[in-house]
């Protein structure tokens, strides 16, 4: 009987890690239900760095939210969906313009899938001459695919100028992207295009907007937690001040 058990819980453990190692440059986890997070990585300044990304399988196709960062795990991803879940990616979101998010849209367009942006994305693409979405979104519009609904959102300025979120109200599922940082981060990234100022009240529109969310999906690092939020506006308000201490300090 404890070996039965044991042969059931390999089996298991292999079944929920898609048969990837750590090392995998494509990581696929099971997050609730049809919901499943990817994680990709690329070498940034002679660092390693993970990049989350999310998607759902829907009855009408499976949903991409972001990207992988790393280009050459574009194909693996549409492989291993198809082998896991028997299913046709139709659509993918860029959350904003960066290349771990939007870097994507040339390949998934010309493989017939539905690439969508916030025109404030899509104007930052053409001004860099680089791949741009198909479909062009208001910055709130509510979707539904076979028998999801979620919302695409966009709070304001914050980690870059143009991130958006998407919000699935009745599993009460919060995508970030990079504009959420993860509960295990130590400080707020990449800021080159950031407006911290802002990000603050922006993060505020999101926690009025879309309440007591189960899960929150970070840009980058691990967890799910939906402490992730209030670290980020933490991470926000401790940079803030720094930087108005700072400059009261040149002041004098």
């Amino acid at each position: 009987m404890r070996k039965l058990a044991s042969i059931i819980l390999f089996l298991a453990v292999v079944s929920n890690s898609f048969g990837q190692s750590k090392n995998s440059p494509l990581q696929i986890s099971h997050l609730t239900g049809d919901f499943y997070v990817y994680k990709t990585f690329h070498d940034y300044n002679g660092t390693l760095i993970s990049a989350n990304a999310m998607y759902v399988v829907a009855d009408k196709g499976v949903v991409l939210f972001d990207a992988p960062w790393d280009k050459t795990q574009f194909q693996p991803l549409l492989d291993s969906i198809k082998t896991k879940h028997n299913k046709e990616v139709v659509m993918l979101f860029g959350t904003h313009s960066h290349e771990d998010r939007a870097g994507g849209f040339d390949f998934y367009r010309k493989k017939g899938i539905k690439t969508y942006s916030i025109k404030l994305t899509d104007d930052i693409l053409k001004s860099k001459n680089e791949p741009r979405a198909e479909f062009i979104i208001p910055n709130d519009t509510v979707f539904t695919v076979g028998q999801y609904k979620f919302e695409v959102y966009y709070p304001g300025k914050g980690h870059a100028p143009d991130n958006i979120v998407a919000w699935f109200g009745k599993e009460k599922v919060l995508y970030g992207g990079c504009f959420i940082k993860s509960t295990e981060a130590k400080d707020l990234g990449y800021l080159g295009d950031a407006d911290v100022k802002e990000w603050e009240k922006s993060i505020k529109k999101v926690q009025s907007k879309f309440k007591n969310p189960k899960y929150v999906i970070p840009g980058h690092d691990g967890g799910t937690t939906n402490k992730s939020i209030n670290h980020t506006l933490e991470l926000v308000k401790e940079y803030n001040l720094s930087k108005n201490a700072s400059l009261k300090t040149g002041q004098k």
